[in-house]
């Protein structure tokens, strides 16, 4: 046991998998099987993810909901074997739990790259997914949710029907075999109907059905096709109940405020300014900052501005240039790791053209719509918290460790999220609510942060450094050899969520640039890590989000170098590679018209990443309108393998587009005096309605594998706006947001 405990703590954050989801039913690899959360006053629990009540059939899902669908494909998932009406079903967040666990965690974070993988390899990330489960890795994010459950949600509900079918076939004196199902029901031949309710307390107590077969796909029902989404009517409405709307008899509501300087402490404060406000209760000390308590949200936060307050200084880089000095300074230490090392990158090939290129991008902030926020209830018998999460497990285990008590002692009711993007994988703001509630016991208290403290206090995505040396001969590339210099969000996040950093190469670090399908020759990818104390974390495609960015350009700029067509210049490196990569170059290519030849005042870019399992080709195209420049038009081609909702797919990949078009433009998060100087959306904007472009969307399905579409719609998007806007005015972006150099982009 402790041997397996080793290879799990090793395992667990290699490449960037601390983020991500996941759960389990059905056979388990393992040999035991985790117990089953639910209680017998819910109703009758077939298992973990499907209970049966007066209310009806409810699906216990522990994904997160935050926008992009997934619990209405857990429920088609169920349905599809249950028999059930897909829309008569509830789904529920499950509560912190081991049979909660996402399987497809380690298998993300092996060292291959995925487009090539072998059978073994599979296998291997496959085999993998016990050790999620004795971690108890119950977490959302990572572009796996569909992947990880795809098997066991459908295993969830055919042996639940399996199992309602044999407590009729004890009823009824017949065999299971003879019996079928229908709408909810048991049907026997003569014609009996016994309701999945009448049956429910019958089959509860009997051993789960394992001898079950999944349903082919040509007998689906819901899957593959294109589904409405369970949670719009109430979102629609404004019924829907995120962390912010949770309202208890007796709550109070507080504000936070923290040293504006990262990582810096408080030395003292003085309250008094703000208890003369009207509503302000009281004002709490959590140790680095304050919480204000009143008898509504607004009041807290303006008073929270009004304490006086001393703050320590900063310890972590002074300004914007102090980090990115020391980002540099890695270059010249050895490399964390060298990915991918083809052939001979040290030397360029007689008669091939050299071409090199350093990149540089930003810091940035998750920026969810909601803000950081939870709500918590401090009583005799433990601490209860409600807030929109990633990972209720890490969230019970932290807020148990901040205020004493055992992980049992703490209840965690998972809300839908306004936004996640891997931020709410942390567990700093129910820490907060969780000390606030242990200083005001009997009270229930929701603490909300401001926009300002949400955006300066954030785990960010890494600012980055590329220098990219390239050779190319005969219109084609011959040598890449890129070096990447950044913190560690992978060793960071591992130290702050599971108490260790894991040794060896970082591959979440050097992801979207040593795993591209093309055929380089000499190819090589070596990552530098930085070390500082600026708190960093997982953004929407990690890693991919900067190497995307790196990678890609670079490859437009060898193409621009052998005088080729940059979309054709890619396809001849990625055909013999990968061929559902090529595949969706192909069709962005089709869906554009591209020619390589664009009219005056018109600028197309095109750009590609592989990313969680998928290969995302983009087209972007830009014009200038009497001197200013408009994101006009974008076509999206992406390979998942299995399209199981294709209007939700393109949902995702089209708002993954538009998130990573934002941060190209507008995305930056400055320092000075060691503290974060954007506060609100006036410094760190976004795309609108207006200046978003037209999109078009198609999905393929020629792909080996299933893949996850939360995330890889964003790499590319920022690539290929940038090399449109190359094509556009021959001003080459190496670095971005790209209004430095295109101040009348709109």
């Amino acid at each position: 046991m402790a041997s397996i405990a080793k290879i799990a703590r090793r395992s667990f954050l290699i490449g960037s998998v601390a983020i991500a989801g996941g759960v389990a039913f059905g056979i388990y690899k393992a040999r035991q099987t985790p117990p089953n959360p639910l209680s017998p006053d819910q109703g009758a629990a077939l298992n973990p993810f499907v209970l049966i009540n007066a209310d009806g059939v409810t699906i216990i899902t522990p994904r997160a909901e935050m926008g992009q669908g997934i619990h209405s494909t857990l429920a088609a998932m169920v349905a599809e074997e249950l028999d059930v009406a897909w829309e008569d079903i509830t789904t529920l967040h499950g509560p912190p739990a081991q049979a909660y666990y996402n399987g497809a965690l380690m298998g993300a974070g092996l060292p291959f790259k995925d487009y090539a993988l072998t059978d073994m390899q599979h296998s291997l990330k496959q085999a993998l997914s016990v050790l999620p489960k004795m971690m108890s890795l119950q977490v959302t994010g990572g572009s796996t949710s569909t992947v990880d459950a795809f098997d066991r949600f459908r295993m969830a509900g055919a042996t639940a029907r399996e199992t309602l079918k044999e407590a009729a076939a004890q009823r009824l004196g017949l065999t299971r075999g003879a019996l079928t199902t229908e709408a909810g029901h048991v049907i026997a031949p003569d014609g009996t109907r016994l309701s999945y309710l009448e049956l429910a307390a019958d089959a509860a107590g009997l051993d789960p059905v394992q001898d079950v077969i999944l349903r082919p796909a040509a007998d689906w029902k819901y899957l593959g096709k294109s589904m409405p989404r369970l949670d719009i009517p109430a979102k629609v409405t404004g019924t829907a109940t995120f962390g912010i709307d949770i309202r208890l008899e007796g709550m109070k509501f507080a504000a936070l405020r923290r040293n504006p300087a990262l990582g810096a402490g408080m030395r003292g404060f003085d309250p008094a300014p703000a208890l003369a406000m009207p509503g302000v209760e009281r004002v709490v000390d959590l140790g680095d900052g304050i919480a204000v308590v009143a008898n509504n949200t607004w009041i807290a936060m303006q008073a929270a501005e009004a304490v006086e307050v001393d703050w320590a200084p900063s310890t972590t880089p002074q300004t914007t240039d102090d980090a990115f000095a020391v980002i540099a300074a890695t270059f010249d230490g050895k490399a964390n790791s060298t990915m991918r090392d083809d052939g001979n990158a040290d030397d360029i090939p007689q008669g091939a053209t050299e071409v090199t290129a350093e990149y540089r991008l930003p810091y940035l902030a998750h920026a969810t719509m909601e803000p950081m926020n939870a709500t918590a209830h401090m009583t005799a018998d433990g601490l209860t918290i409600w807030c929109g999460n990633q990972a209720p497990v890490i969230i019970q285990g932290k807020c148990a460790d901040a205020t004493g008590l055992s992980p049992e002692q703490v209840t965690v009711h998972t809300t839908l999220l306004g936004g996640g993007f891997g931020r709410r994988g942390e567990s700093d703001y129910a820490v907060y609510a969780a000390r606030l509630a242990a200083a005001m016991p009997g009270t229930p208290v929701q603490l909300t942060w401001s926009r300002e403290e949400d955006m300066r206090h954030d785990f960010y995505r890494p600012g980055a450094i590329a220098r990219f040396r390239g050779a190319v001969q005969d219109g084609r590339a011959v040598l890449l050899d890129g070096q990447i210099a950044a913190q560690s969000t992978t060793r960071q996040a591992g130290q702050r969520l599971a108490g260790f950093a894991p040794p060896g190469p970082d591959k979440g670090h050097v992801e979207g640039a040593f795993d591209q399908p093309y055929a380089i020759p000499n190819y090589r990818i070596r990552g530098y890590l930085a070390e500082m104390d600026i708190p960093v974390g997982f953004w929407r495609a990690v890693g991919n989000s900067f190497n995307g960015f790196f990678h890609d350009t670079f490859i437009d700029e060898m193409a621009h170098a052998a005088g080729a067509n940059p979309l054709e210049f890619r396809l001849a490196m990625m055909r013999p590679a990968h061929a559902p990569s090529a595949g969706t170059l192909e069709a962005v290519r089709e869906m554009s018209g591209w020619t390589g030849q664009t009219p005056d005042g018109v600028g197309r870019g095109v750009g590609f990443t592989y990313s969680f399992g998928c290969p995302v080709a983009q087209v972007i195209e830009v014009i200038d309108e009497g001197g200013t420049i408009r994101i006009n038009r974008a076509w999206i081609a992406a390979d998942v393998g299995l399209a199981l909702d294709p209007d939700n797919i393109r949902a995702q990949l089209e708002g993954g587009m538009i998130f990573g078009l934002s941060a190209a433009v507008f995305g930056r998060i400055t320092f000075a005096d060691g503290a974060v100087e954007q506060g609100n959306f006036p410094d760190y904007d976004a795309l609108r309605l207006h200046n978003t472009p037209a999109i078009e969307t198609r999905i393929l399905e020629t792909n080996r594998h299933m893949s996850g579409v939360g995330e890889p719609g964003t790499p590319p998007a920022m690539p290929a706006l940038a090399n449109a806007l190359f094509d556009l005015t021959g001003t080459r972006a190496r670095s971005l947001p790209l209004l430095d150099a295109f101040p009348l982009l709109t």
